[in-house]
């Protein structure tokens, strides 16, 4: 009888208002009042005979029931979508959209890879009359990126191994390892001048240095290198995580920009960028791909995690042959 009287607007009206940890924003959000929001919410407490969300100066926060019925909910309403999509009208037969989550300094190196990836695959194996399965791309920092995860708005996220508090839920499968590198244009005076060359690394804080914004765990790692290689005060930072940003800035100036290698690899490989001939030993990152632990991939989602683990297998092939 319960499940029988519980539509998908309460689904909805509880997911938004958990999401956003307020009624007057799950309502903006829903295009509907704030009194339906709160009306809606009391007929699923009241169906459910138990309360769902504490409400007080800090907004609507989930109780453990809540909780627990959060974790449910999503996934039906997540399967009740993709049911839909898959019969939708416009949609070509057998095509499905994948959402994929990226961070800014692994996208320009992985997604093109995987699309070519997955281009090879479709061309291979594609039966005739059938649509290859389309990908929707999302860029943000690593934790913005596992909330969304969490709250399925992405089927998978293609990130850095984060702290447990945000793997809640989640797994995470090692990929490659991506060191730092110190990109700078080819012509500048750490490269070109033999005086600074011969010890590059003692002079680098004399010019303007690129680095991931602070609270990103690549940040950490640059913080590190700087420390356990004694290296003072740096006489001018510009933080960001915008790979096109410092990538053009960094060919324009003297800029030093301490970039994950898979973000400047193809600038490397053109010339338009040089690495500073420095160690950068201790620097790696695990880049891995993050699931939710209770995820039954559809076939689209599985052709993606394949093609994936097919690159990491090149990717770590090419790292063992250069080491």
């Amino acid at each position: 009888m319960i499940d029988e009287r519980i539509k998908f607007r309460h689904l909805q009206c509880f997911l938004a208002v958990a999401q956003h940890g307020s009624l007057q924003k799950a309502a903006g959000v829903l295009s509907i009042t704030q009194p339906a929001v709160s009306k809606t919410l009391k007929e699923l407490e009241a169906l459910l005979a138990v309360r769902l969300f504490e409400r007080g100066r800090r907004g609507a926060v989930l109780t453990r029931s809540g909780d627990a019925f959060a974790r449910h909910a999503g996934a039906s309403v997540s399967a009740l979508r993709e049911a839909v999509a898959s019969v939708a009208p416009t949609r070509p037969h057998g095509s499905e959209v994948v959402t994929l989550g990226v961070l800014p300094t692994v996208a320009p190196h992985l997604i093109p890879a995987l699309l070519l990836q997955l281009d090879a695959v479709n061309r291979a194996g594609q039966p005739a009359g059938m649509t290859a399965t389309s990908l929707r791309i999302h860029t943000a920092p690593n934790p913005a990126l596992l909330t969304q995860l969490r709250q399925r708005e992405l089927d998978l996220v293609i990130g850095r191994f984060a702290e447990p508090i945000h793997m809640v839920g989640l797994t995470f499968e090692h990929l490659y390892a991506d060191p730092l590198v110190l990109a700078v244009r080819p012509d500048h005076p750490l490269i070109s001048d033999p005086a600074l060359r011969s010890d590059a690394l003692a002079h680098v804080p004399a010019f303007t240095a690129i680095l991931p914004t602070q609270g990103t765990a690549i940040r950490h790692t640059a913080d590190n290198f700087l420390l356990t290689r004694g290296l003072g005060q740096l006489a001018r930072t510009v933080e960001t995580l915008s790979v096109t940003g410092a990538r053009n800035y960094t060919a324009r100036s003297d800029a030093v920009w301490f970039a994950p290698r898979g973000a400047v690899q193809q600038d490397l490989d053109s010339g338009l960028l040089a690495a500073l001939p420095v160690s950068m030993a201790g620097t790696e990152e695990l880049v891995g791909m993050s699931l939710r632990a209770d995820m039954v991939p559809t076939i689209a989602q599985a052709e993606v995690i394949g093609a994936l683990r097919l690159l990491a297998a090149a990717h770590r092939g090419l790292d063992a042959a250069a080491g």
